[in-house]
This record gives structure tokens, sequence and C-alpha cells, in this order.
């Protein structure tokens, strides 16, 4: 690299195509967050600008490089995420996400985590046998969860998928739904569905269900049960009460492992109950066997608006005092 130009050679058609995105958008995030130029000749990149901005641009390429070099998309949560690597000198820790394939979708694509936050929440998982995740919407805290779950399956080291969670009403009336009970709580279920049909397919996760390999079932049909030789994922758990959440801990069993997540800023329980996954974060930290893990809104990877959201929501709870679904009735509008 000498001047103020820096040419990259890219492999093939398909990384060049990753890297630089649809209609070349990536490109044109790269410019922004650089102050680089940057053109596509070819399978040549060519970039110019100061010898400091094509260092940042280099830099931040190549940290990129495990994704965009295997022709996997990148996108605006990858580039900020490694850019705020670069900055706090995590660079080489970040470039290990690239590598760390949990596994891949039945549309080809690799799942891996996207943001440092997300890489230490899969690691806990890994090693513990009950991981508490706490953390806003679009953070992944279910998703790759399930990843995880369908991973062991597969890999025989679980011989069963439990995911549940509760069917506490956000507005809704569940008496209104159609159907009798499955029917009824199936809509209050089907992130986690979707999440499975993204990994194996409807078609295959349609035959596990039968076969009760896979099963997905409302927080009240855990009562009474041992849940052994299974992935176990309570999904949703800020809506459990402090009885719902000690009766589902106690629930697991030999050779099982355990992964509870929620959003603590969207309990939809009563005013003046107790969250039993707030109450449980508390309790459980520092135990044996058990890592919380808290995702912030930097590690929001839908869509980039999402994370403004959830940014401009914190602000507000900071301003009135904690979340309008935690305050006492009295206080709600």
């Amino acid at each position: 690299m000498a001047g103020a130009n820096w040419v990259l050679p890219l492999d093939d058609p398909e990384s060049a195509l990753a890297l630089a995105g649809e209609a070349e958008t990536n490109l044109r995030r790269i410019e922004a967050l650089t102050g680089t130029s940057l053109v596509l000749r070819g399978l040549d990149l060519v970039v110019r600008g100061t010898q400091s901005q094509l260092e940042r641009s280099a830099a931040l390429i190549e940290l990129l490089r495990p994704i965009w070099g295997e022709g996997q998309s990148i996108g605006a949560v990858d580039l900020q995420t490694a850019l705020t690597a670069l900055d706090t000198g995590r660079g080489e820790e970040h470039q290990q996400l690239g590598k760390q394939v949990l596994a891949r979708s039945t549309s080809g694509r690799l799942l891996r985590p996207r943001t440092l936050r997300q890489k230490s929440y899969v690691e806990a998982m890994e090693r513990h046998d009950l991981t508490v995740a706490l953390g806003p919407a679009g953070t992944g805290k279910t998703f790759l969860a399930t990843v995880l779950a369908v991973r062991m399956l597969q890999e025989r080291k679980v011989e069963k998928l439990i995911l549940t969670r509760p069917a506490v009403e956000a507005g809704e009336r569940l008496g209104f739904l159609p159907g009798d009970l499955q029917q009824k709580v199936d809509p209050y279920l089907r992130p986690l569905y979707d999440a499975l049909h993204t990994l194996l397919g409807p078609e295959k996760v349609a035959a596990l269900l039968e076969k009760g390999v896979i099963e997905i079932a409302p927080l009240a049909y855990m009562r009474g049960r041992t849940l052994a030789d299974a992935f176990v994922i309570l999904d949703e758990a800020q809506n459990t009460t402090t009885a719902q959440m000690r009766m589902v801990l106690t629930r697991l069993g030999e050779h099982s492992r355990m992964v509870v997540t929620g959003d603590p800023t969207q309990i939809d329980l009563p005013a003046g109950v107790t969250s039993g996954l707030q109450e449980a974060a508390e309790v459980l930290e520092g135990i044996e066997g058990v890592a919380i893990c808290r995702l912030t809104a930097t590690d929001v990877v839908r869509h980039p608006l999402v994370q403004r959201l959830v940014n401009a929501y914190a602000e507000r709870d900071k301003r009135n005092g904690g979340p309008s679904s935690t305050r006492p009735a009295a206080n709600r509008r």
C-alpha cells in the first residue's frame, strides 16, 4: 500500500459481490465509515484516500474477509461491529467471528454470531448447563440458542429439543382466538417455529415434531416433568412469574442443558408482579454451572433501524425511571 491508492485483488466474482453488496451498498457504507473512495473494477477493488484512511479501510475489509471471502454477504451490522472492534483494539478477537460457523441454513447461509457479545453468549451456552440471556429485541437471543440446540441434536449430544414460552397476553385475548388450546397458543410460539424452519426446513421440522424429537409447548405443559437428555429453551422469560421460573428451572434433568431468554423492557405481567427473569438473573449470579449474559442495543442484528428504536426507548425509560411495563399501574398512561 503506497501513496493515496490501494488495490485489493479479489479471488472470484462471488467474493467480489459479497464484499460490494447489492448495488454496491457495502462499498458506499465503507466509504462513509472510513472517508475513502472505493471503485470495483472487475476483480480489483481500488481504494483512494489519505494514508490513514487507506489503512483504516484496509483493516476494516480485512476483518470481514472470513465472511465475504467465502461469498457470504455482509451487512450494515457486520460493518459497524467490525469498525467498533477496530476502534477499541479488539480487531483480532472480532476476526474470529467470521470463523465461528455454527450451522448452515436451508438456503445455504452460514450462521454465526455477529457481535462480540453474541460470541460470548454462544460460548457460554456451550460451556454451561444453564444460561440466562437478557437483552432487547433483535439481539439473537432465541435464534442463537435454537441454532446451538439443533446442532447438539444433530451431533447426538441431546435426544430432544424442548422449546417453551409463557402464553402471556400482550394486549390480545387468548379466548378470542379460534381453535383448541394448542391452536390458541401457536401464535405465541411462532418465533420458535420460524427459527427451526430456517435451520431444518418445514418438512423436517414437522417430521421431528410428530416423532416427539422436537417439542414446542406453552410453559404450563412443563409442570411435573423431568426434562432429561434434552436441550430446553425458555423464551420470553420476562413474562414468567417467580413461581413459574422456579418451576421450569427445577425441571432440568440429567444430561440436559437449558437456555432462558428474555427482554426485561417488554414485560407484559400485571402491575406489581415480579418478573421471574429479572429475579433469576439476580439470584443465580455467580452460581457454578450458570452463565448470565447481557446483550445490548449494539448487538441488534435486525434492520439497522431497530437498533435506533431500541436506543430511543432506552433513553425514554431512563428519563421516566424505567420501562412503562414494569412501573406501578398508577404511573402508567
